[in-house]
């Protein structure tokens, strides 16, 4: 699996030495690294199809001071896609309303037959990409029949029904980003933890230093927004437990097929 690390705060935090640690687990997940700083609805996107720990680049950026209020980071551990940029989270795309919306993942979708259509759209070849195109063209298709774009209501009630659906049979964490409000969701257990800061919220695979790290709440979507959560869906109960069945799909490269 691969790793993930978010924030979400009312004001801006250095988060150097907390990437710093999260980038180190590239020792296991070397197959890129990437991530995203958000400026209201603009985002600053970086990464590589290289190890984290060996990347240049990297080392030199976290020299330098890295404040934020919201960001998404990602270290990859291949299972769909090549190592080239395409398939580096996080991946960003615009609705029709000129929302800019972000996501990293962190699991597999052995079984969605509503992402096929998007096998031949994306740009990359990984699954995860296909999610949030998936969910784009959602947000695109309500707002088209309203005639004008979602409220944040709107955005998370749509999402939240569509990530508990994705959810069935499916290893489904991730971190998606839209502009305002960051949205949570692990449905595998013991693989996603937050920690509450002040006026900021961490998210990450793994806890990453002395702080105090909680399980995210399981089996349901959360929204959060300057620090602090906004939206908690419905429990829509799809666990995901590993099984042999899975575990012989999982490197299998569908849109090579």
């Amino acid at each position: 699996m691969c790793e993930l690390f978010g924030v979400s705060s009312g004001r801006k935090i250095e988060v150097n030495g907390l990437l710093k640690e999260f980038f180190s687990h590239s020792v296991t997940h070397a197959n890129g690294w990437g991530m995203a700083i958000f400026y209201e609805n603009s985002v600053s996107l970086e990464k590589e199809p290289v190890q984290a720990i060996k990347s240049a680049y990297l080392k030199e950026r976290l020299h330098q001071k890295i404040s934020v209020r919201n960001m998404i980071a990602h270290i990859r551990l291949a299972t769909r896609g090549m190592m080239e940029y395409v398939n580096c989270h996080p991946f960003v795309l615009r609705d029709n309303y000129d929302r800019c919306w972000t996501l990293a993942h962190n699991g597999t979708i052995f079984d969605y037959p509503r992402h096929d259509p998007y096998l031949h759209q994306q740009e990359g070849r990984t699954d995860s990409e296909r999610i949030l195109c998936f969910l784009v063209d959602q947000v695109n298709q309500r707002q088209l029949e309203l005639g004008r774009g979602l409220t944040k209501e709107e955005r998370f009630s749509l999402l939240d029904g569509l990530v508990g659906d994705m959810a069935k049979g499916n290893k489904l964490n991730l971190l998606i980003y839209d502009g305002e409000m960051l949205y949570v969701h692990t449905n595998y257990a013991d693989s996603l933890y937050y920690s509450q800061r002040e006026e900021a919220i961490l998210f990450a695979t793994t806890p990453l230093d002395r702080g105090s790290w909680n399980p995210h709440p399981f089996t349901v979507l959360c929204a959060y927004q300057d620090g602090r959560r906004l939206f908690q869906g419905t429990d829509h109960g799809n666990v995901y437990r590993d099984n042999e069945k899975d575990m012989h799909m999982m490197f299998v490269d569908y849109s090579a097929l």
